[in-house]
């Protein structure tokens, strides 16, 4: 496994659990968030679990391969629907770039899996 690969999971697995800590715990910011993009809060906190079970999945698999590279795929199916929800309450391009650079992060870490 290269060193880029164990770096990538460790710092988006990080990034991801607490992403989705903060949806499941329900912390004001993350609540403002949440109203903006016009979520449900029982779906949120789906997403939020969703988001930390990828980051522990990236740390697993570490480990072992195969839980990384499922959830890698998550993350980005997550992904995807985090930009489609952005652009559809019209956020800034801003906003919008940091999830696509998140989204491509884990794509590359995809790829680089698939390619080791």
């Amino acid at each position: 496994m290269s060193t880029v690969v164990i770096v990538l999971s460790i710092l988006l697995g990080l990034l991801f659990i607490g992403t989705g800590g903060v949806k499941v715990l329900s912390l004001p910011q993350s609540l403002a968030i949440r109203d903006h993009l016009g979520l449900p809060p029982r779906l949120w906190r789906l997403i939020g679990v969703c988001e930390s079970a990828g980051g522990v999945g990236l740390l697993a698999g570490l480990a072992v391969p195969l839980f990384g590279v499922a959830a890698s795929m998550g993350l980005v199916m997550l992904m995807a629907g985090a930009i489609i929800s952005r652009i559809r309450v019209s956020d800034s391009v801003v906003m919008i770039s940091i999830d696509v650079l998140v989204l491509a992060l884990v794509v590359l870490l995809v790829i680089l899996r698939a390619s080791a």
